[in-house]
């Protein structure tokens, strides 16, 4: 079982967080909640007496050779409560593993500074950001589960959650139940089990528009506002502040990625990269047609605020049909 005597994991969605707490049993007891040689407690810090859970901690196993406590929801514990958890960090039994699920919040100092101190190891569960890493995490869920996804459904099963990955173990749980531990998904197999289409980055949306992709810009934005549950003028904060952006850099002879993320008050390991992007846009936009970007977006925020009887997810679509179209058109030739 190793040598750790406890684990935390963290993450604020209870859905993620109770997946890495199932994923952390099955290793520390071999690929099964239970077995012979490990007995598996489960308490709830909101629901369970604290200090009877510690109890459990330092009684030795009974007809085993190993016990995990696993302490679901410990962020509901009171200040005393957290007391005796890091008291019984200090002298933690040999044959116990325990496992401290916290949810949002900070973990308190006093905690902290105990499971630090008894080398306690930190699982992270919360949710992905990035493609890469939520490739990589999607890799190890379906790993966890024992489901052999060909490269099609991976992929199909990636697009379609978007930044909705706290749907991703009921996807997997209804998948194993379905067709069995150690199956081959195929996208057919996987399709009836999607429902709708999760939310998707802005940057999905400004990346289709500055591409002149208007049939793809319109998909991210029906996930946006679908899934996403973003309101519409949540969605054209988005976009005024990217055109804006481009309407900085217009004329200001920023030659450089660095002098561009200057400009443009960027900062940190991004910023350069987020620059550059702006940068090349804007050059291959040019001066016509950013202004005509930035009078489209005004004249849609009028809309949106009363200016027509339109739905805002009319106008919003229209909108984003026009900026992808505008991007598309050829730039007006120069007269020199």
């Amino acid at each position: 079982m190793g040598e750790t005597c406890a684990f935390l994991v963290k993450g604020a969605d209870p859905s993620l967080t109770d997946a890495a707490v199932h994923a952390l049993v099955i290793r520390l007891t071999g690929g099964s909640e239970g077995g012979d040689l490990l007995a598996v407690e489960d308490y709830r810090a909101g629901a369970d007496d604290v200090p009877a859970v510690m109890d459990a901690c330092r009684t030795p196993p009974f007809l085993t050779d190993s016990r995990v406590v696993v302490l679901r929801e410990a962020n509901a514990m009171s200040a005393e409560d957290v007391a005796l958890v890091a008291g019984y960090l200090a002298e933690p039994l040999e044959s116990t593993v325990l496992v401290v699920a916290w949810g949002g919040g900070r973990v308190p100092a006093v905690l902290d500074k105990a499971l630090r101190a008894a080398g306690a190891e930190v699982v992270d569960a919360s949710a992905p950001t990035g493609a890469k890493r939520r490739a990589e995490w999607l890799a190890s869920r379906i790993a966890d589960r024992n489901l052999r996804f060909d490269p099609a459904a991976r992929e199909r099963l990636a697009d379609h959650l978007g930044e909705d990955v706290e749907r991703l173990e009921g996807i997997l749980s209804s998948l194993e139940a379905t067709w069995g531990a150690g199956t081959k998904v195929s996208v057919a197999e996987l399709e009836p089990f999607l429902g709708s289409a999760g939310d998707v980055p802005p940057w999905d949306l400004t990346d289709a528009i500055d591409r002149g992709d208007v049939a793809g810009a319109l998909r991210f934005l029906a996930r946006m506002t679908g899934a996403g549950g973003r309101h519409a003028l949540g969605v054209m904060a988005t976009l005024h502040s990217h055109f804006s952006q481009m309407l900085a850099l217009d004329g200001s002879g920023a030659g450089t990625d660095a002098a561009a993320a200057e400009i443009l008050g960027f900062s940190g390991g991004s910023a350069a990269f987020r620059a550059s992007k702006l940068r090349r846009q804007a050059a291959k936009l040019g001066s016509a047609r950013i202004a005509r970007a930035i009078s489209l977006l005004a004249d849609a925020d009028l809309d949106l605020k009363g200016g027509t009887g339109w739905p805002p997810e009319l106008v919003m679509e229209v909108l984003v049909a026009r900026l992808s179209r505008l991007v598309a058109q050829r730039a007006p030739a120069r007269r020199g």
